[in-house]
Parts: structure tokens; sequence; C-alpha cells
């Protein structure tokens, strides 16, 4: 079996992640959603919620795994459930100068490679951060999220 990681704090899910994740499936037999929280940010959703939204929404997905990603190095994480690629969805450059460096330090870690998708082109503009801010000052996010995460953000 080959199996992928797409690790993200998913704080929240939207479709751009979505996007990347199906396309993930396609080339993978399975993809671990590996949902993370870093102690150093502040989280609009528990992690628990983060879960439960992602895996409502993949759940006819049967490829998709969601499951929590412990404290630690992914590259370990990869290595202990037997990934051979860790996803990562690319908008653009600054995105891949930021990821490059890590895919380098994970592969020479444990040898896990990194796959790079490009983004959804009509997604690139989507962030979790600018969903929560237009949200947050009263605009429509429906075109950016699945209906799950929708209604958890109206429900906050």
């Amino acid at each position: 079996m080959r199996r992928a990681i797409c690790p993200g704090s998913f704080d929240p899910l939207h479709l751009g992640h979505c996007a990347v994740i199906h396309r993930a499936a396609r080339l993978f037999d399975e993809v671990i959603v590996a949902v993370s929280t870093n102690p150093n940010k502040t989280h609009r959703f528990s992690e628990d919620t983060r879960i439960k939204l992602v895996r409502e929404v993949f759940a006819h997905e049967p490829a998709v795994v969601v499951e929590p990603l412990a404290s630690g190095l992914i590259a370990d994480y990869a290595e202990r459930r037997e990934a051979v690629a860790l996803i990562k969805g690319l908008r653009n450059s600054a995105d891949y100068d930021y990821e490059l460096p890590m895919a380098t330090m994970n592969r020479s870690l444990t040898g896990v490679e990194t796959v790079f998708l490009p983004g959804e082109p009509s997604l690139l503009h989507v962030s979790s951060s600018l969903v929560m801010e237009v949200a947050a000052l009263g605009g429509d996010v429906a075109s950016f999220v699945p209906d799950p995460v929708l209604r958890a953000i109206e429900r906050r």
C-alpha cells in the first residue's frame, strides 16, 4: 500500500485543502490527513473539532483517513505510519520557499519524500486565516469552505 500524509492544522479546513486532499487520494492508496496543533499558535477551533470536521467532509472518501498528529517530527510520524510521501499544497512561490527546506530536512531525517501539488487556480487566494478574518468581519465565506465547516464558523 502506498500511503501519504497530508499534515496541517486545518483551522479551518477550506476548499483549497479539500482539492489537494482529493487529488492526493487519486495518487496514493491511502492519504492520512494528520491534523496538527501548534502550541505557538492560537487555534480558532479545538483539535477535536477540526478532526471531526475533516472526518465529516471526507466521510465518503474511503482512501482518506483522518487522525491527530501527535507532537514530534512529521518525518518520524511518517516513518511510524509507513508513509512514502508527505503532501503539501502550494499556492505561490512563498509557500514553496517555506516548504522546501522542511521537505529537504524530512527526506534527510527518514527518507520520506514530499510531493508538492499546485493549488487549484480558482482558490489560490484562500487561506484559513483569511477565511476566518472575512467571516469575523461579517463576510460570506460559503464559497471557500465545505458546508460542515461553514456551519461551524457560523456557530462560533
